[in-house]
């Protein structure tokens, strides 16, 4: 066998600066590596501070923008009561505009079943017909204004005559000359009534 077909495997031997150069060229990829890994978390932290200055201002306008929908809100809401007020009291003094007149017919029926009561004639149809407006006046709120016995009071009745009785307390009323009404709350129609004095000289305006 001749020594070119040898079975020794040939090794090969770096130089002492080829070690050298491959030292330096793994300390430069190990400093690009470190200095990889720092730049991303400088980013990192910096983005980190912007995400959250971002989100304080967010935060800002969305609390402006739900103080600025709740005063919407509350406007809204009293311009809608403010409306339902205004068309009810418009509608309640269209209501009570009618019974006033509609009072007046109903005191000519009270009026004629007195009258044909005294002369015994048969009211049961005209007592049907006031039973009806009895039922619609209940209906729309309105009731008679109590008087007889009563102190007189100049929100609810109107005194058109005086009686001199030292019997009865100041100002009791002693007769009804035209029953009153109240509607919703309020006065459509005051009493006329007739109240008592102590003595015969004190007037309606004492």
């Amino acid at each position: 066998m001749s020594e070119e077909e040898s079975n020794e495997i040939p090794v090969q031997v770096e130089s002492d600066d080829q070690l050298n150069d491959a030292q330096v060229k793994e300390q430069e990829d190990k400093s690009k590596n470190l200095a990889i890994q720092t730049e991303p978390n400088d980013e990192k932290e910096i983005s980190l501070k912007e995400l959250k200055k971002q989100l304080s201002k967010e935060k800002e306008k969305s609390s402006q923008f739900e103080f600025q929908l709740k005063h919407t809100l509350a406007d809204f809401q009293n311009l809608e009561r403010k409306t339902k007020f205004e068309i009810e009291n418009g509608v309640n003094t269209k209501i009570d505009q009618f019974m006033i007149e509609f009072l007046q017919i109903y005191d000519d029926f009270i009026r004629a079943q007195e009258a044909f009561s005294k002369n015994n004639v048969n009211t049961e149809g005209l007592d049907s017909i006031l039973k009806n407006m009895d039922s619609l006046l209940a209906k729309h709120n309105v009731s008679p204004i109590d008087a007889i016995g009563e102190i007189f009071d100049p929100k609810l009745h109107e005194a058109i005559s005086i009686i001199a009785d030292p019997t009865l307390d100041e100002n009791t009323i002693t007769q009804e000359l035209r029953k009153g009404y109240i509607s919703h709350n309020g006065v459509i129609r005051p009493t006329l009534v007739e109240i008592s004095k102590k003595s015969k000289s004190e007037s309606l305006g004492d």
